[in-house]
């Protein structure tokens, strides 16, 4: 993923209130349901900083999370970089009531350019695993809460 390239933005509409869509993607028990079940640590708050591996094939990726904007109820940002790897993106969550829906708009944006050589950092590779977390796991989490 480049900088040049445009954001990432996944959308999608939950029969679930705000707040039942804000607490899935904010409270750290919920997360691990989702997203990362290894996540150590997880707040809502600018500032707040947390690292977690994932492993993909032969290759670890330290995951390094930082907020950087926080609206409760409303939208939640960090900062996304993986320890020993260079690049840097924002993953962006804002939330939206639409009638009796809650719409999730995600926007992720490259600050800095990730290797082209590695497979997990390329855009296909990053649009099938938000798609996937967003349209799949959080989706079938909430729909099952």
């Amino acid at each position: 993923m480049k900088t040049t390239d445009e954001p990432i933005i996944v959308e999608q509409l939950f029969n679930s209130s705000i707040e039942s869509v804000w607490n899935s993607i904010t409270e750290i028990g919920q997360m691990r349901q989702w997203y990362f079940e290894n996540i150590p640590a997880f707040k809502p708050e600018v500032g707040f900083e947390t690292q977690f591996n994932v492993q993909s094939n032969d290759r670890n990726f330290l995951h390094q999370w930082k907020v950087t904007e926080v609206q409760p109820l409303k939208m939640i940002k960090y900062s996304w970089v993986f320890k020993d790897y260079p690049g840097k993106s924002t993953a962006n969550f804002e939330l939206f009531k639409q009638n009796n829906l809650t719409k999730l708009r995600l926007t992720v944006d490259v600050l800095e350019d990730f290797p082209e050589d590695i497979p997990e950092f390329k855009r296909e590779s990053c649009i099938a695993g938000w798609d996937y977390f967003i349209n799949n796991r959080l989706k079938v989490f909430l729909n099952n809460k």
